[in-house]
């Protein structure tokens, strides 16, 4: 090559360096969504709202990559992996199971979880307040309320002797979830029936054993298969008039008679600060994780009168919503 064509070449390498170092630092950052059901139109926008706070809204500055199991927790792997390849900025993954998947498919990009259960012992982070690693988020308590949220249904109906506790088989917080009703049950002296289903046709036929055995009442464990398929539980138990309490207001405004737990619109709005956050440059291990300070007890009074059940005045006075 001669001389004057490779100080041509140079030059134009040269120049274009600059240009190609601006469109990596302006490239638009990524954001992974695992969900384990399908999308919530309120939750993401608690979400999305947090998230234009920090200075990101999709569709603008940020790209929202979303990958739903729909219930099918058995896809999540490959859903998780294929987020690590995409090479995306952070992964928001809520609840417990997605957050253990986006956990095991990479070490390194970091995760924002909302989980419903303690992330310490479900090995998500070290501790609280120094989570170490790349994953931080929220934890939002449900799995931890079965026991408050059985004292409610007693209180609702004192008489009741033997009471169903329904959970997903696919969820890895359904022993802990089982193991302390049971012993909430027996304190208390109720029989437990704990009845299990991970797809709509097992919805249906936990109802029938339910009515087959004679069941008092019912608890509703935290699950995202069971939170999308809502309007199916609350419909089942009006028609077999099983009084039941779910975990989470969106159950009794969906004609679910009780919810008690935490708010998931505050949750969802923390995991988009966090989410934020780590756009800007924050690590993981540098932020806490935060624990839920708002929690509903919400009845809806038009099933109860569907039912035919009289509502305690010591409920209604500490139900934070009553629905009429």
């Amino acid at each position: 090559m001669k001389r004057r064509e490779f100080i041509t070449l140079l030059g134009g390498v040269a120049a274009g360096w600059p240009l190609s170092a601006h469109a990596q630092q302006t490239a638009v950052p990524v954001i992974g969504w695992l969900g384990a059901a399908g999308p919530n139109d309120r939750l993401m926008a608690a979400f999305r709202g947090a998230l234009a706070e920090a200075g990101y809204t999709e569709g603008r500055n940020v790209v929202i990559e979303y990958r739903w199991a729909e219930g099918r927790y058995d896809r999540m792997p490959a859903m998780a992996e294929e987020l690590v390849r995409r090479r995306v900025a952070v992964i928001v993954a809520s609840p417990t199971p997605t957050a253990l998947v986006a956990k095991a498919a990479s070490a390194t990009v970091p995760v924002v979880f909302g989980v419903t259960d303690d992330p310490v012992n479900l090995g998500l982070v070290a501790s609280f307040a120094r989570p170490g690693g790349n994953a931080t988020g929220v934890y939002f308590f449900l799995s931890d309320l079965a026991a408050k949220q059985l004292g409610l249904l007693r209180e609702l109906a004192p008489a009741a002797k033997r009471i169903g506790l329904l959970v997903n088989p696919d969820n890895a917080n359904a022993a802990v979830v089982t193991r302390e009703m049971t012993a909430a049950a027996s304190a208390i002296g109720v029989e437990l029936e704990v009845i299990r289903a991970n797809d709509s046709s097992g919805i249906d036929a936990a109802f029938a054993a339910l009515v087959g055995n004679k069941t008092d009442a019912l608890v509703v464990g935290a699950d995202p298969f069971f939170f999308s398929r809502r309007a199916q539980l609350v419909t089942l138990a009006t028609r077999h008039a099983v009084p039941a309490i779910f975990t989470v207001r969106e159950f009794a405004e969906a004609g679910g008679l009780m919810s008690y737990g935490a708010s998931l619109i505050e949750a969802f709005r923390h995991i988009g600060v966090y989410a934020g956050r780590i756009l800007q440059g924050a690590k993981p291990t540098d932020l806490p994780v935060m624990q839920s300070t708002k929690f509903d007890f919400v009845i809806n009074l038009i099933t109860a009168k569907a039912l035919s059940l009289e509502i305690p005045p010591s409920l209604l006075a500490r139900a934070d919503e009553v629905i009429e």
